[in-house]
């Protein structure tokens, strides 16, 4: 997608050198765009834990990169083991994404393949490149799945602009380009049908405000950033006209992980007959878990939700304490919402039933151990 006009993806090679991987930092905007270099398996994990990079697409794709510079740094006596330790401390460094750990063993995968370590390294370059490639590319269909829904429910409109509500960032800035929820919604500017987006401001890491917002600006969108909580007023109102939203973690059975507060919103949808919609690549399903309250859940630091920082009218990065001092808080990144409240799941090769049967129907060869 586009900064200041020009098309970056979230993740690339340094063209100049590609043993230098690199990354936008996203805890530096919507202030500043700047550019990171990883060089050592480290950093990617730092990367990934501290939120420089953040979305389950791009966790993945810099799982994928941190694999390959691994790789780099694997000695040739203990090649395998070194790996293998590389994959361990990637896949601690965020829980609950299924991308992660998907990209480890995929490139842990193509490894396998050889002995000889300079061809292992090529492998994991060219592995994790085509994980980065296979994301734009799957989110681009994922657009293309989802335009026909807003298509339909504009022919209901007469044309009029088709208000979406969306939860946190899953956005470009959530994988390595177009994003999984904005994809359908960058499609349908593209085919001229006027669109407007409800942001929600989402808590603890305000991405919605910080990310999501700046993106659509960025895109020429129109959009409006509310409050969590605003979002069933809305519904009530009439002023919604569908929800779309991205997941970390889906099931084979359709029970799907995403950001905190994202099954306050399907309930919402749900009381006020409102159409609520997963967009998803195929790597974010977990095809060994039956059920979304059995995934990990990742909590993180008190802070994140005692604590705001941003720039003030002089330009000056500032954080401010919110609660008062000896406030505990609990901090749980992400919720389940259950298969029942979702109307469908928007994915590379369609749009879905939330339903074990209609998933393992079009993806047959990744359920197969699960049939």
């Amino acid at each position: 997608m586009h900064f200041n006009g020009s098309h970056y993806r979230t993740i690339w090679p340094d063209p100049q050198n590609n043993r230098q991987i690199c990354i936008i930092d996203q805890r530096k905007l919507p202030h500043d765009f700047v550019v990171e270099t990883l060089t050592t398996i480290e950093e990617a994990v730092t990367a990934i834990r501290e939120m420089h990079v953040r979305g389950a697409g791009l966790i993945g794709a810099t799982a994928g990169f941190g694999m390959y510079l691994a790789a780099l740094e694997a000695p040739s006596a203990g090649f395998s083991d070194f790996m293998v330790d590389a994959g361990k401390k990637l896949g601690e460094s965020r829980p609950t994404a299924r991308n992660l750990l998907w990209a480890v063993e995929r490139v842990l995968h193509a490894l396998a393949k050889s002995a000889d370590p300079l061809e292992k390294r090529r492998l994991a370059f060219a592995t994790a490149c085509a994980i980065a490639d296979e994301d734009a590319f799957f989110c681009r269909r994922i657009g293309e799945h989802g335009l026909e829904i807003i298509k339909e429910i504009s022919r209901r409109k007469n044309g009029a602009p088709v208000n979406i509500l969306t939860h946190c960032n899953a956005g470009w800035l959530a994988f390595v380009d177009y994003g999984s929820a904005t994809a359908p919604i960058y499609a349908a500017r593209d085919a001229g049908i006027p669109v407007h987006v409800w942001v929600d401001e989402t808590r603890p890491w305000n991405q919605g405000t910080k990310l999501t917002a700046w993106e659509l600006q960025q895109e020429n969108i129109p959009n409006t950033l509310i409050c969590d909580n605003t979002g069933g007023h809305l519904m009530q109102q009439g002023m919604v006209d569908m929800v779309i939203v991205g997941t970390d973690r889906t099931t084979h059975t359709g029970d799907v992980v995403n950001k905190i507060g994202t099954y306050l919103k399907a309930l919402a949808a749900h009381d006020n007959n409102i159409p609520f919609y997963v967009a998803l690549p195929s790597s974010t399903f977990d095809w060994d878990l039956d059920k979304g309250v059995d995934v990990p859940i990742e909590q993180r630091a008190e802070d994140e939700i005692t604590t705001l920082s941003g720039k003030d009218e002089n330009g000056e990065v500032r954080r401010l304490i919110l609660a008062a001092q000896g406030t505990r808080a609990m901090n749980y990144s992400f919720d389940v919402t259950p298969a029942r409240l979702i109307t469908g799941l928007i994915t590379e090769r369609g749009m879905i039933r939330p339903e074990r049967e209609a998933i393992h129907r079009l993806f047959p060869e990744a359920g197969k151990a699960n049939t």
